[in-house]
């Protein structure tokens, strides 16, 4: 099994240990781990420049940060990214890694290897907003074909992993103890529910009668999917 840990903020916080704990529960022994924190490990926020969309993910200026945490997601059985809650909303720096991934969205180029991954998005706030957090992180996976998002938010009453109580980090415990089991038995076996596949005609559709963005439409095209084929279904 492979797994991609993508921390939203550089500083070991309580995000950064509930996605360890994640990590460990799942790991089988012979995990392959790929890990990022960020900023530091794209450290290039989005331009807006709308070259991987109109041009190709190769024309972004930043693809050098970009590109190698797209092909730990691509190798990926599991997904786990954690963002502290900054003012009822994730971090900066891991809305910007969203932002730069955008051109995989399902309206342009989806990557058919996420159609089979599970993904798990935590979030802690020393007060409140933290599920507002990973609703809003389960929705950027989504739009990326991530078939399985489960979701981890914690109000943890602490600003700093240390001050955590230990009551609390008992209900911690509790639930990655839970959620780690149930992303175990998602692993391997998922597939699109209804949403994504109606999602995904919807934009087939569109897709044909693309005439302004030919990069999308022949990436639609080469892939098989303008015509039977889906990308969560065996070549």
């Amino acid at each position: 099994m492979e797994m991609t840990l993508i921390h939203g903020q550089a500083h070991k916080g309580s995000g950064w240990h509930m996605t360890r704990s994640i990590a460990k529960a799942l790991d089988d022994g012979n995990t392959i781990i790929h890990e990022f924190s960020l900023p530091v490990d794209a450290d290039k926020f989005c331009i807006g420049c709308y070259n991987c969309i109109l041009k190709g993910c190769e024309f972004c200026p930043h693809k050098d940060k970009i590109q190698p945490i797209v092909k730990a997601l691509e190798s990926s059985d599991v997904i786990i990214i954690d963002s502290p809650t900054y003012c009822f909303e994730m971090s900066g720096a891991l809305k910007s890694l969203f932002d730069h991934l955008g051109y995989m969205w399902l309206s342009h180029r989806p990557n058919k290897a996420m159609f089979n991954k599970v993904g798990i998005v935590v979030s802690t706030a020393a007060g409140a907003g933290a599920k507002g957090v990973t609703k809003s992180m389960a929705r950027q996976l989504f739009w990326m074909g991530v078939p399985k998002v489960y979701r981890m938010n914690m109000n943890v009453n602490a600003a700093k992993w240390e001050d955590v109580t230990e009551k609390v980090r008992g209900e911690i415990e509790s639930r990655i103890s839970a959620i780690s089991i149930k992303a175990g038995r998602s692993v391997k076996k998922v597939k699109p529910g209804l949403k994504h596949r109606l999602l995904f005609n919807i934009m087939a559709r569109m897709q044909k009668g693309n005439s302004w963005n030919l990069v999308d439409r022949n990436h639609w095209d080469n892939m098989g999917w303008l015509d039977k084929a889906k990308p969560w279904n065996a070549s």
